[in-house]
């Protein structure tokens, strides 16, 4: 396992670090491609996701709504499926890792992304469904009768020369539809229930597979049903108990804000990473779990956005916009609040350490005065509790101070760990699977502190535990259609079935693999898919422009808004007739 851990951290390296020098450190070529990608979409539209937001929420209220047009979907329906996948872990786990590594700076660059995010969310969302393939097909298919994304984009709005890249990319995105969209979402659920409950990761993993599979093998449209209930009625709550907590620490909420803006441009406080001056660290992970909580960019949302009934392909546009900023702007900054205003976001607090388990590592600190990895290092001498040498044992990449062997803490641990050997050996002989000392969190169980911490009783616990529950089933529900989409794009309908089989076994895996690993793989297949569909938005930003210049010359949805009516009063007379 440890060659394994070491093969993905080389990999993640080599995807998130590659870039251009500046100084020090590193832009990750990632990261320009991204915001470069957001700001030119973003002039080029001219501030679209300020100017055209209004329009946004009045389509997806369904008062345009005309159901004779193509697709498996509404509007609405749409925006739930794609939120489902967008609002999730990356909301509760993920923005807490970001400050956990990248300091309360991070949440600010989650804010760029987001914003400069809805206008390449607006731009992916219109092209898939202007090049989005329907077929006729039995209504009661569980396949959908509409494919869509960015293959299908690259493919027919580039050219049959695209192809191959066309191909790269569902392959890509099948493959993140795994990860990021599915195992990463098992992991955190598997995590939380393990660390409050005690129930072993594989019960609750076998139990989320079975939810999810009950779920995907019914189509898109049971889909749709699922998500239009489950994506609004979670947000809602999970809001509701951070405004409640911002409330009551309301005097904490203008330093709060000072915090992220300075911490921005001059960190200093990341507890796992980020040392004096290292911007680029706090933007990277800001950037990263940016990314993967509003999914701008990187080409999922545009295939469940594909599926809406319309055929006026900038009317999806514009309700996809709404994606980052009710995804990131609204929700994930309540999150990020919640933790630096209640002050757990760098506390150390009494944790069983268990010595063999993907939370626990080796660290050193170089010349910078930050924690370094190094999985090479296997044996730790600890004196009365306390840590000698250079190589210290770390919980969330974050050395332990002092080490007991009781959960009191009242008998220091004297001998030494053995990280290979997956227990730790006292003086006398005794081993040890587990120690016990202050850490800090991270993930979702830093979050679920936050809100501990924040309300009375145990109503923050009950809130999170619930939250990452369906935030995590609701999302794996939604990028299973993404990945069969892409399956039926490379293999035909026929792959769907399998494809999905294999989904719901790798929902499992996740469940049961170290929250390090899962999360890691996740960030590399996230960095390497996104930029092909980058490619294709900026080549293909002109054609946007005529369609968005178009729409809004015609107001197609003032006709919409009088077939609707009549189609509403229609029903209303039958209903009282």
């Amino acid at each position: 396992m440890d060659q394994f851990e070491r093969f993905i951290e080389f990999l993640n390296d080599v995807v998130w670090s590659f870039g251009i020098p500046a100084g020090a450190e590193v832009i990750p070529i990632v990261v320009i491609c991204l915001l470069g990608t957001g700001i030119y979409l973003t002039l080029r539209l001219s501030f679209i996701q300020v100017r055209r937001l209004a329009h946004g929420f009045a389509v997806t209220s369904g008062k345009y709504d005309d159901p004779n047009e193509p697709g498996d979907v509404s509007h609405f329906q749409a925006l739930t499926t794609a939120l489902s996948a967008t609002v999730g872990i990356g909301n509760i786990a993920g923005v807490a890792i970001a400050i956990h590594w990248g300091g309360p700076g991070a949440l600010f660059w989650m804010w760029m992304t987001a914003f400069l995010g809805m206008a390449t969310k607006y731009t992916e969302v219109t092209l898939a469904q202007r090049f989005r393939n329907v077929q006729d097909t039995d209504a009661g298919s569980v396949r959908g009768t509409v494919s869509g994304g960015p293959m299908y984009y690259i493919e027919r709005g580039l050219g049959p020369k695209w192809k191959p890249l066309a191909v790269f990319f569902a392959v890509m995105l099948g493959f993140t539809a795994f990860l990021t969209g599915n195992a990463v979402q098992a992991n955190t659920v598997a995590d939380t229930m393990s660390t409050e409950f005690g129930i072993p990761v594989w019960i609750t993993g076998l139990v989320t597979a079975l939810l999810v599979s009950a779920v995907i093998l019914g189509g898109i449209r049971r889909i749709g049903k699922v998500t239009a209930v489950l994506a609004p009625s979670m947000a809602a709550v999970y809001v509701a108990g951070a405004m409640v907590i911002i409330a009551l620490n309301i005097d904490q909420l203008i330093p709060a804000f000072a915090l992220i803006f300075r911490e921005a441009f001059n960190p200093t406080a990341g507890i796992a990473g980020t040392g004096v001056g290292a911007v680029l660290v706090t933007m990277m992970w800001g950037v990263k779990r940016g990314l993967f909580s509003n999914e701008a960019g990187q080409g999922s949302a545009p295939i469940a956005h594909a599926a809406a009934k319309t055929d006026e392909p900038v009317s999806e546009g514009v309700v996809a916009l709404l994606e980052p900023f009710i995804d990131t702007i609204i929700i994930v900054t309540m999150t990020a609040l919640v933790i630096i205003m209640t002050g757990v976001w760098n506390e150390r607090i009494p944790t069983e350490l268990a010595m063999a388990g993907g939370d626990g590592s080796f660290v050193v600190a170089d010349a910078t005065g930050q924690d370094q990895d190094e999985r090479e290092l296997s044996l730790v001498t600890v004196t009365d509790g306390a840590q000698q040498g250079d190589a210290r044992f770390a919980w969330h990449e974050v050395e332990v101070e002092r080490l007991y062997v009781d959960s009191a803490r009242t008998r220091p641990f004297t001998g030494v760990i053995q990280r290979n050997a997956g227990y730790a050996v006292a003086a006398d002989g005794q081993r040890y699977s587990t120690l016990f000392g202050d850490a800090v969190e991270s993930g979702a169980p830093l979050t679920m502190l936050g809100f501990q911490r924040g309300l009375p009783g145990d109503w923050g616990r009950f809130i999170v535990l619930v939250s990452v529950l369906l935030f995590a089933v609701s999302t794996a529900i939604s990028w299973s259609y993404y990945g069969d989409r892409c399956a039926n794009y490379l293999f035909g309908p026929n792959a769907i079935l399998p494809y999905k089989l294999v989904f719901v076994g790798m929902h499992f895996f996740g469940a049961v693999v170290s929250l390090n690993v899962v999360w890691t793989m996740g960030d590399i297949a996230l960095g390497i898919v996104i930029l092909p569909n980058l490619l294709a938005l900026v080549i293909l930003a002109p054609r946007i422009v005529q369609e968005t210049q178009s729409y809004f010359e015609r107001q197609p949805w003032l006709e919409n808004y009088e077939v609707h009516r009549r189609l509403k009063e229609e029903r209303r007379r039958r209903r009282d007739g």
